[in-house]
């Protein structure tokens, strides 16, 4: 598969190829309605000829390139560099997604909330930590300079990110400060003398703090406290290489997402060039608030991905096992089990598709349902997961079925990008907002 030809998925006009491919992707859906969900689904999932293609192109990907390493770099708790660098545009069969929603002038493809969505579904089927870490590059830094950035800094960053020759985070958490975000201790001072900022402090629990354990990422948006008051916080792009900033350490034996590498990164007077600062000095919560509404509904979509993988395990599991002289599916119990855990991921993917397809990136104030996804799909995965366990039994127990391992990969997601608690939070005061308006 040529990387022109999943480059074009972000153009205006769909090339030649991909309108063979749509329609491949067409007849391919129709032939499967009588045996899948409800056909009136269909445009909820996929609403355009381009996402569905998009879709069609990730599943085979996953199936060919991402399912085969996926239980060796989890037990290994390595990342797999080589296969990320087959997302970007570098490589010449690359699928040119690392930049999924930059603008095409900046190496991007210009797509928008639902194709983020969909992508991250398709990649936590096979591996949510390896998603995690896409989410990381492609959400937390990516997407988030790409909307709040300058013009010299995409022209600077965007296009090696984009390739997948760079690898970025973000670095928000701290080791005492996790939810609460604006109680960093991170500082960054201007010196006038020097030229710039200087950095200090530590954050906790970055993904793709480090790539190897060896040494730090190569590019991070760092947050850190530039004034007095508690939201005078800004941004700043951190390289690799720069002189005091260091892998701290890598954090080993994760309960969960094992192939995804998670550091803590320290920060010892590092000199930050005024050209790094992302937005307005002071004014960095607004960024802050502005990505975290994509990248809980990218974490609501990796959960989506580890419930299908794992509906789809204990529906080929219970037609192929037998007890007392009959399959699974014979069963009351495992019945419950199939019956519920499609039921409640059909429910958490048609609030995510029907919440992406009329977001727009460029805004902000959709935090009700950002959170109520997340808040909703997160759990619903490691019930899902928990389930598929229960009804493999001692099989589900042992990593070669893969369900334990969605089940322990979907507990961080009901802790990163916002605690179940904090979304309680944010949607009790989002409603109590509200008043006596009543909801549509």
């Amino acid at each position: 598969m040529a990387h022109h030809y999943i480059y074009n998925f972000g153009l205006s006009s769909l090339s030649m190829m991909l309108g063979r491919t749509a329609g491949i992707v067409r007849r391919s859906i129709s032939h499967a309605r009588c045996l899948s969900t409800s056909s009136s689904l269909t445009s909820l999932f996929n609403p355009t000829e381009e996402h569905a293609a998009l879709r069609s192109m990730l599943r085979s990907f996953v199936e060919k390139e991402v399912e085969p390493q996926a239980i060796e770099y989890n037990r290994n708790e390595t990342f797999n560099i080589p296969l990320f660098r087959k997302l970007g545009t570098a490589d010449p069969e690359g699928l040119g997604i690392l930049g999924l929603t930059t603008p095409e002038e900046h190496g991007g493809t210009g797509f928008d909330a639902t194709a983020c969505a969909l992508v991250h579904e398709e990649l936590s089927y096979s591996d949510p930590a390896f998603c995690l870490s896409y989410l990381a590059h492609s959400v937390l830094f990516v997407n988030n300079l790409a909307v709040n950035g300058s013009g010299q800094q995409l022209e600077k960053f965007l296009p090696g990110a984009c390739e997948g020759t760079k690898i970025g985070g973000m670095c928000m958490s701290e080791p005492a400060a996790g939810t609460d975000v604006l109680g960093m201790k991170t500082t960054a001072k201007l010196d006038q003398d020097a030229g710039g900022y200087i950095l200090n402090g530590a954050k906790m629990w970055i993904t793709n703090g480090t790539l190897t354990g060896k040494d730090t990422g190569d590019v991070f948006l760092v947050y850190a406290r530039t004034g007095e008051g508690r939201s005078d916080i800004t941004q700043f792009v951190v390289e690799r290489g720069m002189e005091g900033f260091n892998l701290g350490q890598k954090i080993e034996d994760k309960l969960g997402m094992r192939a995804s590498m998670t550091a803590e990164l320290v920060f010892d007077n590092v000199l930050i060039p005024e050209e790094n600062v992302v937005g307005e000095v002071n004014g960095a919560t607004l960024c802050m608030m502005r990505n975290l509404e994509i990248e809980r509904i990218a974490l609501a979509a990796m959960a989506l991905g580890i419930a299908r993988r794992c509906v789809d395990d204990m529906k080929r599991y219970a037609a192929e096992r037998t007890a007392f002289g009959k399959d699974l599916y014979s069963f009351g119990q495992m019945q419950r089990h199939i019956a519920e855990s499609y039921a409640e991921y059909m429910a958490g993917r048609c609030y995510v598709y029907g919440l992406c397809n009329g977001l727009d990136l460029s805004t902000y104030g959709n935090g009700l349902d950002a959170d109520g996804v997340k808040l909703y799909c997160a759990p619903m995965a490691k019930n899902v997961a928990d389930r598929a366990i229960q009804l493999m039994g001692g099989y589900g127990y042992v990593g070669e079925y893969n369900v334990e391992r969605m089940f322990r990969d979907a507990k961080l997601l009901e802790i990163g990008g916002g605690t179940n608690e904090s979304h309680h939070k944010n949607m009790s005061r989002d409603l109590r907002r509200m008043s006596d308006n009543k909801l549509e």
